[in-house]
């Protein structure tokens, strides 16, 4: 029986069948990505939106999305995209070949265009269109940004950093209870992604504070000393240079029984993160 190995799930879908991200598809025996070229979202963002603040600051980046996602978060701000419903998106698609998403980019350039960033949804559940089109552009001398959940094995990762220039990873959390119980995820996959990551490109990492959930001092510490810890940062930075966005969080898809967090708990926990880390910014405030 094929089986993906793109993340912890390692869903082994019948033929025909899609596995949990709704992205990946048993055909002929191979687990493929289904949404190939296909995307459903393009815009020239500023590089600050990634959000990344130490990489390029003040440029602007082509963001192309696609579909599918292999995390559950009930707030998903992208659900329309990311989550499936009964395995199928309700989204309409264009049809964006690697080498037609390279020269949109290209034709960017005189707007401010540094290259492309693969966001919106959960690009690596479509890591093999991510490849080829960053190959094509670092070809073309652009740069590549990847926001991801950073739920992916190492040898994803492997296929990948030779192209990517920067991420912006999400941290969502230091609990494996919020992880298995609320964001239907790993966090021990998320961590080893970021570990290895750190050590390849430029990484700037993000965590939304949602009430009741991840939004305490203790929480906080725990999560930016982890990151202070890391070794080997790419540049010769240490961890405490690895930038961190506190985001705040708002009701959205299926968790619209909660208010938003309030402004001064993220600037407390922004503060907390700041005795371990040196850059910590926050964001939806």
């Amino acid at each position: 029986m094929a089986t993906c190995k793109v993340c912890f799930r390692r869903c082994s879908p019948a033929e025909g069948e899609r596995g949990d991200c709704g992205a990946r598809i048993n055909r002929g025996g191979s687990i493929r990505p289904v949404y190939y070229g296909q995307l459903s979202s393009l815009a020239l963002d500023p590089i600050e939106k990634k959000p990344l603040m130490h990489f390029h600051p003040g440029s602007m980046i082509l963001s192309a999305g696609s579909l599918g996602c292999n995390l559950h978060c009930p707030f998903c701000q992208n659900h329309e995209i990311a989550q499936a419903e009964n395995g199928r998106f309700g989204v309409r698609t264009d049809e964006v070949r690697p080498e037609k998403l390279v020269e949109l980019a290209e034709s960017c350039r005189n707007r401010g265009n540094i290259g492309i960033a693969f966001t919106y949804n959960e690009p690596l559940v479509g890591y093999e269109y991510v490849r080829d089109t960053a190959k094509l552009a670092h070809e073309k001398g652009m740069k590549c940004v990847l926001v991801t959940n950073g739920t992916a094995s190492l040898a994803v990762l492997e296929e990948l950093a030779p192209y990517i220039d920067a991420m912006n990873i999400d941290l969502k959390g230091f609990t494996d209870r919020y992880y298995r119980e609320v964001l239907k995820g790993n966090r021990g996959m998320t961590m080893d992604f970021i570990r290895e990551a750190v050590k390849r490109c430029h990484v700037e990492l993000t965590t939304l504070i949602v009430p009741g959930e991840n939004d305490t001092r203790e929480e906080m510490l725990e999560l930016s000393g982890w990151i202070a810890g890391l070794q080997d940062v790419c540049g010769g930075k240490t961890g405490r240079d690895i930038p961190l966005h506190v985001s705040r969080f708002y009701p959205r898809y299926r968790m619209t029984d909660r208010a938003a967090t309030e402004v001064r708990k993220v600037y407390e926990l922004a503060e907390t993160a700041r005795e371990k880390l040196s850059y910590v910014y926050t964001g939806n405030c």
